[in-house]
């Protein structure tokens, strides 16, 4: 069961239709911050996803799952009977979906004109891809931004879902509903959040789209200075076949990474000579190969280089630094990552563990003021499970 917020959002009421991804990501974090999260659920299986016990679907914590088949008689009225003591919702749904089912905006904002409409899809609400299906590779390939990850001779890399899913989906979803509910709040009056991941990602290239019209962007693979190009940005595998990074930009810091690989007195030349990059590389790979990554740790010891560990998820948890932080939170025996960002006076918190599809249906209900003989009506007619 999960318990109610002390985080900056607490007293916040959200109403979040299931999903994958990003939406329950955002709402997560909504979570995290303290609103009060009611998720509503299929009343059968979903079957979307990876398959996983949900213990392990992380993202689902904090929040109570209610059972409810949208398309029943009588679900509508349900929905909007939550929403008009709502601040706000996430859906995402096909462009049309919420239309159809009679729970658009316009049908929300009738009986709530102050909350806010959160809306995560792939494409967006409008233009010739909205209605197509996608996922995350998808929306990251036609930004121009795979194209412009990975190594020469090789495809694009795919890094993981965290750039276009959670970067430019969930992250631009929470940004745009607080900024909304900020609004609502001194205004009275809630709107629609279209939240886009191909915007978000298009938003997240926004440095890039500079480089490309001043003409300092070459667009190809390895050939920039945070791309994998540049030797002194990049990662190296050391003796034991394992990894580290290194991201000495500024020329003090490459100083100082030079005089942890020993090369503090070798005639290199000028640290931005873009022809000198592969030769360069190739040095460098020679070197880092003559240690162990334990053995560069020391080596860098005390040194402004710009220097780090590549590590495995479970060295990560463990890694000093990391558990100072707290990072790592333990919630019924499974490892989650702490909330972020951190708040000094109304910290964020996890407040429960993920709950199975519907498994909070009389409680969640129950807490949003639907009474037992309602619920008893409601599972009658199919429309709550």
């Amino acid at each position: 069961m999960t318990r109610r917020g002390m985080g900056p959002l607490a007293g916040m009421k959200i109403i979040e239709f299931g999903g994958i991804g990003p939406g329950p990501f955002a709402a997560m974090m909504l979570s995290d911050m303290g609103a009060d999260v009611l998720r509503l659920d299929r009343t059968a299986p979903s079957g979307l996803g990876v398959p996983r016990a949900i213990e392990h679907d992380t993202t689902r914590r904090g929040r109570l799952s209610v059972a409810v088949d949208l398309k029943a008689k009588g679900a509508r009225e349900l929905v909007l009977r939550l929403l008009k003591d709502a601040d706000g919702l996430i859906e995402g749904f096909r462009p049309g979906v919420m239309e159809r089912l009679g729970l658009g905006p316009a049908d929300v904002h009738a009986v709530n004109p102050r909350l806010v409409y959160g809306r995560m899809t792939g494409w967006g609400q409008t233009g010739p891809l909205a209605p197509a299906v996608g996922h995350d590779i998808n929306y990251l390939a036609i930004s121009g931004a795979l194209s412009m990850i990975g190594r020469q001779g090789q495809p694009p890399a795919i890094p993981l879902n965290l750039v276009a899913d959670l970067g430019g989906g969930a992250l631009y979803l929470v940004v745009g509903m607080l900024a909304a509910l900020h609004s609502a709040r001194s205004t009275g009056k809630g709107q629609v959040v279209d939240a886009a991941i191909v915007d978000g990602i298009s938003s997240l290239l926004t440095t890039y789209y500079g480089y490309h019209a001043a003409g300092t962007w070459r667009h190809r693979l390895e050939s920039n200075v945070i791309d994998g190009g540049a030797p002194w940005y990049n990662v190296y595998e050391t003796k034991d076949r394992k990894y580290v990074s290194v991201g000495a930009v500024e020329g003090k810091f490459y100083k100082d990474l030079l005089k942890g690989m020993g090369l503090a007195d070798a005639d290199l030349p000028d640290q931005y000579d873009r022809d000198s990059w592969p030769a360069m590389k190739v040095r460098f790979a020679e070197v880092f190969a003559t240690k162990t990554r334990e053995e560069w740790d020391a080596e860098m010891e005390g040194l402004d280089a710009c220097y780090a560990p590549v590590l495995s998820l479970p060295e990560a948890m463990t890694h000093p630094h990391n558990v100072a932080r707290g990072m790592v939170r333990d919630v019924n025996g499974i490892d989650h990552p702490a909330p972020a960002p951190r708040f000094d006076v109304t910290p964020a918190d996890i407040k429960g563990p993920p709950r199975p599809e519907g498994a909070d249906t009389d409680a969640g209900l129950d807490a949003w003021g639907v009474s037992a003989e309602e619920r008893e009506a409601l599972r009658q007619a199919g429309v709550i499970g």
